[in-house]
């Protein structure tokens, strides 16, 4: 084993652990993590178990993982009925809520979808129901991101041993 092998497998180690924390912590962008990680396990065994079509799957599985996350708020929104202006509110209350450490990430998209559909009607429950339902589409989103990452470990796992 060379020395940018035994470089790799740490860094490699490092960046899956960052991953999978990121499946959890909504700061952390944890698929990408987590595909440069299995990327870098991969490489350091020269691709010789994990090649290019496993990689390939990976970085899609990223791509739909990062793309459910930010959806789902937004799709939360439009199932309770609310606005298209909730939506957009939820969207940008999740980045502003970034900002604000973990109690900004849990209301962000709640105070964004409430406030872009009172900007449209003056009706609370309405905005309410909007709020909630960006709420549980973060929630459904972050379900679907965790499952994924974990998907993720699972093929290159299955790919490395057989």
């Amino acid at each position: 084993m060379d020395v940018g092998t035994l470089l790799l497998w740490p860094l490699a180690a490092l960046f899956i652990i960052l991953g999978l924390a990121g499946l959890i912590v909504p700061i952390i962008p944890g698929p990408i993590l987590l595909l440069t990680g299995l990327v870098l396990a991969a490489w350091a065994e020269n691709f010789t178990f994990v090649g290019p079509v496993i990689i390939t799957i990976l970085t899609l599985l990223t791509l739909l993982a990062h793309a459910l996350d930010f959806m789902a708020g937004a799709m939360g929104v439009k199932r309770f009925g609310a606005s298209r202006k909730a939506a957009i509110g939820a969207a940008i209350g999740a980045v502003f809520g970034i900002f604000f450490g973990f109690i900004g990430i849990l209301a962000g998209p709640f105070i964004g979808a409430v406030i872009g559909e009172l900007s449209i009607r003056k009706n609370f429950q309405a905005a309410g129901l909007a709020g909630i339902g960006a709420w549980l589409g973060m929630i459904v989103g972050a379900a679907a991101k965790i499952a994924i990452g974990f998907s993720m470990v699972g093929i290159f796992i299955i790919a490395r041993l057989f």
